[in-house]
Protein backbone atom coordinates (compact mmCIF):
# COMPACT_ATOMS: atom_id res chain seq x y z
CA UNK A 1 0.00 0.00 0.00
CA UNK A 2 1.48 3.34 -1.05
CA UNK A 3 1.68 6.16 1.47
CA UNK A 4 -0.51 9.14 0.62
CA UNK A 5 1.41 12.36 0.51
CA UNK A 6 0.08 14.92 3.00
CA UNK A 7 0.31 18.70 3.25
CA UNK A 8 -0.19 20.92 6.30
CA UNK A 9 -2.97 23.52 6.07
CA UNK A 10 -5.05 25.63 8.43
CA UNK A 11 -8.76 26.41 8.54
CA UNK A 12 -9.77 29.65 10.25
CA UNK A 13 -13.07 31.20 11.35
CA UNK A 14 -13.59 34.26 13.52
CA UNK A 15 -16.39 35.95 15.38
CA UNK A 16 -15.91 39.33 17.06
CA UNK A 17 -15.45 37.63 20.43
CA UNK A 18 -13.91 34.30 19.42
CA UNK A 19 -11.70 32.82 16.73
CA UNK A 20 -10.47 29.37 15.87
CA UNK A 21 -7.59 28.22 13.71
CA UNK A 22 -7.40 24.48 13.15
CA UNK A 23 -4.21 22.95 11.81
CA UNK A 24 -4.58 19.72 9.88
CA UNK A 25 -2.88 17.39 7.47
CA UNK A 26 -4.73 16.73 4.23
CA UNK A 27 -3.97 14.63 1.19
CA UNK A 28 -2.33 16.31 -1.79
CA UNK A 29 -5.16 17.40 -4.09
CA UNK A 30 -7.59 18.31 -1.27
CA UNK A 31 -9.80 21.31 -2.06
CA UNK A 32 -10.48 24.25 0.25
CA UNK A 33 -14.08 23.05 0.72
CA UNK A 34 -12.96 19.54 1.66
CA UNK A 35 -10.39 20.87 4.13
CA UNK A 36 -13.10 22.91 5.87
CA UNK A 37 -15.25 19.78 6.13
CA UNK A 38 -12.35 17.68 7.40
CA UNK A 39 -11.35 20.30 9.99
CA UNK A 40 -14.53 19.84 12.02
CA UNK A 41 -14.91 23.60 12.39
CA UNK A 42 -18.64 23.37 11.68
CA UNK A 43 -19.06 21.36 14.90
CA UNK A 44 -17.45 24.23 16.83
CA UNK A 45 -19.42 26.91 14.94
CA UNK A 46 -22.75 25.36 13.88
CA UNK A 47 -23.89 28.66 12.34
CA UNK A 48 -21.51 28.07 9.42
CA UNK A 49 -23.44 27.14 6.30
CA UNK A 50 -20.58 25.29 4.65
CA UNK A 51 -22.35 24.95 1.30
CA UNK A 52 -22.91 28.71 0.96
CA UNK A 53 -20.13 30.25 3.06
CA UNK A 54 -17.61 32.41 1.27
CA UNK A 55 -14.07 31.17 1.69
CA UNK A 56 -10.66 32.58 0.95
CA UNK A 57 -6.99 31.82 1.20
CA UNK A 58 -4.94 34.46 3.01
CA UNK A 59 -7.57 37.16 2.44
CA UNK A 60 -8.21 36.42 -1.24
CA UNK A 61 -11.81 35.34 -1.78
CA UNK A 62 -12.16 32.10 -3.68
CA UNK A 63 -14.32 32.22 -6.80
CA UNK A 64 -13.27 35.81 -7.58
CA UNK A 65 -10.43 37.53 -9.43
CA UNK A 66 -9.39 34.44 -11.33
CA UNK A 67 -9.40 32.14 -8.29
CA UNK A 68 -11.32 28.90 -8.44
CA UNK A 69 -14.35 28.35 -6.18
CA UNK A 70 -13.79 26.49 -2.87
CA UNK A 71 -14.89 23.12 -4.26
CA UNK A 72 -12.29 23.39 -7.04
CA UNK A 73 -9.39 25.25 -5.37
CA UNK A 74 -6.69 22.68 -4.57
CA UNK A 75 -4.64 23.59 -1.51
CA UNK A 76 -0.90 23.94 -1.27
CA UNK A 77 1.17 23.23 1.80
CA UNK A 78 0.83 25.97 4.45
CA UNK A 79 -2.35 27.48 2.93
CA UNK A 80 -4.83 28.94 5.41
CA UNK A 81 -8.46 28.59 4.37
CA UNK A 82 -10.60 31.33 5.88
CA UNK A 83 -14.34 30.88 6.25
CA UNK A 84 -16.03 34.28 6.07
CA UNK A 85 -19.13 35.30 8.01
CA UNK A 86 -22.01 36.83 6.07
CA UNK A 87 -22.14 40.61 6.20
CA UNK A 88 -24.64 42.01 8.68
CA UNK A 89 -25.10 45.15 6.61
CA UNK A 90 -23.97 46.09 3.12
CA UNK A 91 -20.86 48.34 3.17
CA UNK A 92 -22.54 50.71 0.68
CA UNK A 93 -25.43 51.14 3.12
CA UNK A 94 -23.00 51.95 5.94
CA UNK A 95 -21.31 54.63 3.81
CA UNK A 96 -24.70 56.10 2.81
CA UNK A 97 -25.76 56.33 6.46
CA UNK A 98 -22.48 57.99 7.44
CA UNK A 99 -22.84 60.53 4.65
CA UNK A 100 -26.42 61.34 5.70
CA UNK A 101 -25.33 61.75 9.32
CA UNK A 102 -22.41 64.00 8.34
CA UNK A 103 -24.71 66.09 6.13
CA UNK A 104 -27.25 66.54 8.93
CA UNK A 105 -24.49 67.54 11.37
CA UNK A 106 -23.17 70.10 8.85
CA UNK A 107 -26.69 71.42 8.30
CA UNK A 108 -27.24 71.75 12.08
CA UNK A 109 -23.92 73.64 12.50
CA UNK A 110 -24.75 75.93 9.57
CA UNK A 111 -28.20 76.88 10.86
Amino acid sequence: MANKKLVSVEVAYALPERQQIIELQVSVGTTAFDAVKQSGIVEKFPEIDIDNAKMGIFGKTLGTKGLKPPKEQVLNSMDRVEVYRPLIIDPKEIRRRRAEKAASIQKAKGS
